[in-house]
């Protein structure tokens, strides 16, 4: 069996991996969003490597655990992630935004296997997500749900008020996590809205809530399991990351936000994301 350090390498390598494929499918479809896939590759990858129950194979596993893309914009994280994992063959991921593809710009759940939530519009993630963790109390089931939300996100009103249901609820099977990059399409989010203090907003909403370095797969991986033991509250992971993380010249920069890299940027940005 492998050691920690050795289980951790492994994340680290599948993370590198994963950005790979993000940026080669955005540079192909020459469209998309890298700089929130890339800053939130390293959650997804614990949480497909390490964290959630899945079956890839049997993708309507109704036991399976849920992920909610919420900020559905940075879905090639969320493609290139089931394809790595067998949800579909990873050239699929060249059709990303074709026509007729299943990978279109917000996944879609009634085409795309393991997509367990369609997205869209902002702010409805975190509601689909308390509806499907009420449905698995219900019926007893042990599987838990993740809901992954953009920090610019949680300007929408919707947030809040499912925030606030989930702790009537006490919904300690339902996760949520922030990719907090503290940037959005239109600047930072003090320029826009300011977020700050985020850990006490959720403290007061009655959330169990950790921060952690969402590049540190260490953190990471303890993050979700202190959520495991919260008792009958729901959990926010606030992870503090790094938009376009990985390649140097996207990183901290809003115009990566939307933005496909062309020939000799990808080029680049290749060659830094496997070091």
């Amino acid at each position: 069996m492998l050691g920690k350090e050795q289980k951790l390498q492994a994340l680290v390598e599948k993370s590198r991996e994963l950005r790979r494929h993000i940026l080669l499918m955005i540079h192909n479809a020459a469209s998309g969003h890298p700089g929130g896939a890339l800053s939130a590759a390293d959650i997804v990858t614990a949480l497909y490597y390490h964290e959630m129950r899945i079956k890839p194979k049997t993708p309507g596993w109704r036991d399976r655990d849920r992920f909610i893309l919420s900020k559905g914009h940075a879905c090639p994280v969320l493609y290139s992630i089931l394809a790595m994992r067998g949800y579909f063959p990873e050239k699929e991921l060249f059709t990303l935004r074709k026509i007729n593809s299943r990978l279109q710009g917000h996944p879609d759940m009634k085409r795309t296997p393991g997509v367990d939530s369609t997205s869209g519009s902002l702010g409805n993630g975190l509601s689909v997500g308390l509806g499907m963790a009420l449905a698995l109390r219900a019926r007893k089931s042990n599987a838990r749900v993740y809901v992954m939300l953009g920090c610019g996100e949680l300007d929408e009103g919707m947030v809040w008020e499912a925030a606030m249901s989930a702790t009537k609820f006490k919904l300690a099977n339902l996760v949520a996590i922030i990719d907090y990059n503290r940037l959005q399409l239109d600047g930072t989010n003090d320029a826009v809205i300011p977020l700050e203090p985020l850990d006490d907003k959720w403290k007061a909403f009655g959330w169990n809530v950790l921060k952690i370095d969402g590049h540190d797969f260490n953190q990471i991986i303890h993050a979700f399991s202190a959520a495991r033991r919260a008792p009958r509250i729901p959990t926010v992971i606030i992870a503090n990351t790094v938009k376009g993380k990985g390649v140097s010249y996207m990183e901290n920069k809003p115009e990566w936000h939307g933005k496909a890299p062309n020939d000799n940027e990808l080029e680049k940005a290749l060659s830094e994301v496997v070091k």
